[in-house]
Parts: C-alpha cells; sequence; structure tokens
C-alpha cells in the first residue's frame, strides 16, 4: 500500500512517524515550503519535513501546487492513497485524483463542526467540554467530504493548545491504520455531513493573542489556552508589549476598572476584568526571558505601580 503524505506542522508529523512505524510505504510526502530566519542563512523546515528527512523519505515542498514539474512528479509516483493533515493550505482538483484508492482528509474537530483552519483553538476558546477527529473522503470543497470514521475526546479544563492538539495528534496516529486498511479492502461506509449545521473557524493570526481585559475572565482564560505556543496571549501596558505565560482567575478580587493592576505583589500581577480578576504569575518583556511574578515584583515593580 504507497502512502503519499501531505501535511506540515507537529501534530501532522507524529501521524506520518506512525505510519512509517505501521510499515507502510510512504513514496511522497509534501509539505510547506521552508522559510528563511530573519536573522542569518539558516531556514526552518515544517516538523513534517523534519520527520521526513529523519525518515529518509522523498520530500516535495511546493510553492504552488499547480506548478507543472511539481505535478508532473506527484503524477509519476504510485500511490494508493493521499493522506492530508493539517498542511495548510488547500489542494487544487487535480491532487484529488492522483490516488487510487482514496484521499483522506484527517481534520481535527467533530464536522461538521469547526470546518476551516483552526478547530483545536476554536474549540478551546468557545470552552467546548470535548472536540474530536474526523476522518474525511476529500472532495473540493472545504472540509465538506463524506465522513469515514469520528472519534470524539474530551476537553481536560486543564488543556491548552499544545496539550489538546498532543492528545489529538496521538489519537489520529492510533487510528489512520486501522481507517487505511478498512478502506483497503472496502470495509467501511461513508456517512454525509449534515451541512446546515455547519460551522466554521478561521487561520489564528498574531494579532489575536492581544489580551482585552474589558472581557470576562472566563472568556480570557479560554483564549489564553486556545493561544498557547503560537501566537500566545499578550497585552499590552505602557506601549510595551508583555506576554503572559500562566496565569489564572481570582473571582474575590477588589472592586476596580477593567484593565486596571489592583495588586501587585509576588504572588502575581492581579488586572481587573469585567466580572472578576486575572492573576499574572509568569510573563516576558520584550527580547527577554520568561520570569515569575516575584521577579517581577523585584525588578518591575515601578514600572507596573508608577503612573
Amino acid at each position: 500500500m504507497n502512502i503519499a503524505f501531505v501535511g506540515s506542522p507537529q501534530i501532522s508529523a507524529k501521524i506520518l512517524e506512525e505510519l512509517h512505524k505501521d510499515g507502510f510505504n510512504i513514496p511522497l510526502v509534501i509539505s510547506q515550503p521552508d522559510r528563511r530566519k530573519k536573522r542569518g542563512q539558516s531556514v526552518d523546515l515544517s516538523e513534517v519535513s523534519t520527520m521526513a528527512r529523519n525518515l529518509g523519505l522523498n520530500t516535495l515542498k511546493p510553492l504552488d501546487l499547480n506548478d507543472s514539474a511539481f505535478r508532473k512528479k506527484v503524477e509519476a509516483i504510485d500511490i494508493d492513497f493521499l493522506v492530508v493533515s493539517a498542511y495548510g493550505k488547500i489542494l487544487p482538483g487535480w491532487m484529488l485524483n492522483v490516488a487510487h484508492k482514496m484521499c483522506i482528509n484527517i481534520h481535527y474537530s467533530l464536522l461538521p463542526k469547526y470546518r476551516g483552519a483552526s478547530p483545536i483553538q476554536t474549540s478551546l476558546i468557545n470552552g467546548d467540554s470535548e472536540t474530536g477527529i474526523s476522518f474525511i473522503k476529500m472532495n473540493e470543497k472545504m472540509d465538506e467530504g463524506d465522513l469515514i470514521k469520528t472519534l470524539v475526546l474530551d476537553i481536560k479544563k486543564t488543556d491548552d493548545k499544545i496539550s489538546l492538539e498532543n492528545r489529538l495528534s496521538t489519537l489520529a496516529a492510533n487510528n489512520i491504520a486501522g481507517v487505511l486498511n478498512s478502506v483497503n479492502i472496502n470495509s467501511f461506509n461513508l456517512n454525509k455531513q449534515n451541512h446546515k449545521d455547519a460551522s466554521y473557524c478561521i487561520k489564528v493570526n498574531k494579532s489575536d493573542g492581544r489580551i482585552d481585559f474589558g472581557d470576562s475572565s472566563n472568556n480570557i482564560i479560554n483564549k489564553f489556552r486556545a493561544y498557547k505556543g503560537w501566537p500566545d496571549s499578550y497585552f499590552l501596558y505602557k506601549d510595551t508589549v508583555i506576554k503572559i505565560h500562566e496565569m489564572h482567575e481570582l473571582k474575590d478580587a477588589e472592586s476596580g476598572i477593567s484593565g486596571e493592576i489592583i495588586n501587585f505583589d509576588s504572588n502575581g500581577i492581579v488586572v481587573k476584568t469585567s466580572d472578576t480578576a486575572i492573576v499574572i504569575t509568569h510573563l516576558q518583556f520584550p527580547n527577554k526571558k520568561i520570569i515569575s511574578a516575584q521577579d517581577a515584583n523585584n525588578s518591575y515593580s515601578d514600572f507596573f505601580l508608577k503612573s
């Protein structure tokens, strides 16, 4: 069984590794192009590209999926299944016809809920108690293909984007072989999505990480969980961007105006929200290391407390 794998981030790299461990022949991996770092001449590879290199797999990283030379290379390879996981671009129609058996997309929500680019973040922002994985037969419309299999996963209150992504990746990696084998022997059923129930999520931008303390504490914490890792959460204070690395809610807070620092000691920076307060316990100034509230209290108390 020949598998062409299409993906980019860490959540996909784990699946590629598992397919390789399970003995599938992987003649082709497709990932996002390498990105040159701002400083120096080194480049950043996607996590899938790095995994493919470590496994010795043939990898293509096209700038344009409709490039004729790229298409010729792909169509020259004997492919039974095209497996897609968080590649980052919509595949053109011709790519959906290269597999003899099926093109399968692994989507990280319970479709038709959260079609689009950020289902994991959106489930956390909305405070959902569960999410899951949908294995779908791809068509030319975004995340609208028929369902091959769905798997439900609970969302823990302690989950953030990084931990939930890891759990979903493990779930997908543990089940992709079974999905491929069932389709290969035609032992599966396709279920159409109820398009009337569809909801959508959009690509996350760096600016989305900015915290508005005029919001409720619950919404702020959900946003913090959703953007852990990237773009991370931050607030603007005295024209300085300060990243938040750890926070929690303080329900019995003093009265004050939303956004006001109502207390600051070694236990944390207490900021009033629309309903309660947020305690920031670990933070980071631009081009500085992450520090605890205790360190911040020693070094930055004047910055936060003096007008």
